[in-house]
């Protein structure tokens, strides 16, 4: 049983400046494990930080949780024009992962933001409600992958076909990503290198979430073109960003070099990236069961 007090200890660590950001990233992963208002209530004082990577990644995790407790803050996250685009977009996204269509008019005012990744991402979350009242019943997430996600995954299971349509950028974005969470379910390299070269095609937001799936594919056919996508400068840093934690959830030799290349990026959220990436492959490599050692960190050993 975790105690208000450890939870409130957890929650110190996640919004304490001073902390590592790998601390304050596995604080936060272990407040989303924990769930309940307090952990939400902690999770939302972080949005007054510095880092938009920290707080991207925490709309992320509110989403993710499902509690309706979350949706005023998200909603005061997504339209304040002073947040970061890449906060902002992921304040969208977390109440269509919510799934409570009380938001569903608010979603359709900002998919015409004139932030281009806010208005593509609320454009999503709006098919993504929409579809979910048509199936009612029906699972919106299917396959081996845990993750709440911004459109279902298509009932297609050719390769080829799916590729066709993830690289149509005459579909519609909300079908173009149902085939990239297909792709990512049928797994294997041949999926991993469709997927890798949606890294060249389509929007930002569209770039990005590619880099996210890649990452939760974990395939290493596809760490060249992460590893590639992650040193293009002229490319944009929630691109960039998407590609750097891909690279630590893969974790092979070849992307740790590609990560240390990028520690001192000029791009503070690339270069913030890099540091949480590093954590998680070293994660990967060691004999830690639990990335989300907020309470380990609490508790002594017995």
């Amino acid at each position: 049983m975790v105690t208000e007090q450890e939870v409130e200890a957890i929650g110190k660590t996640l919004v304490d400046p001073k902390e590592p950001l790998q601390t304050r990233f596995r604080a936060l992963f272990t407040l989303r494990g924990l769930g309940g208002p307090h952990a939400i209530a902690w999770i939302s004082r972080g949005f007054e930080d510095s880092s938009a990577l920290l707080k991207h990644e925490l709309a992320y995790c509110l989403g993710q949780m499902q509690d309706s407790r979350a949706i005023p803050v998200l909603v005061d996250v997504l339209c304040d024009t002073n947040q970061e685009p890449m906060v902002r977009h992921e304040a969208g996204e977390a109440l269509g992962a919510i799934g409570n269509p009380e938001v569903l008019d608010l979603l359709k005012q900002y998919s015409t933001d004139p932030v281009v990744e806010v208005a593509e991402t609320c454009q999503l979350a709006v098919g993504r409600l929409e579809w979910l009242q048509q199936h009612p019943g029906e699972v919106a997430s299917s396959g081996p992958y845990l993750s709440v996600d911004p459109a279902p995954p298509a009932a297609e299971r050719d390769v080829g076909r799916l590729r066709e349509t993830l690289l149509d950028e005459a579909q519609p974005l909300f079908e173009r990503y149902r085939a990239m969470f297909a792709l990512r379910n049928v797994g294997g390299k041949e999926a991993a290198l469709a997927l890798a070269e949606g890294l060249r095609c389509g929007s930002a937001l569209f770039r990005h979430e590619v880099g996210y799936v890649l990452g939760q594919l974990q395939h290493e056919a596809a760490v060249g073109d992460l590893a590639a996508t992650l040193a293009r400068t002229t490319e944009s840093a929630m691109v960039r960003h998407e590609c750097a934690e891909a690279l630590g959830a893969i974790a092979k030799p070849a992307c740790l070099a590609a990560l240390r290349a990028h520690v001192t990026d000029t791009e503070r959220v690339v270069r913030e990236s890099c540091e949480v990436a590093l954590d998680v492959y070293e994660h990967e490599h060691c004999l830690d069961f639990q990335y989300a050692d907020g309470l380990e960190r609490l508790r002594p050993p017995p």
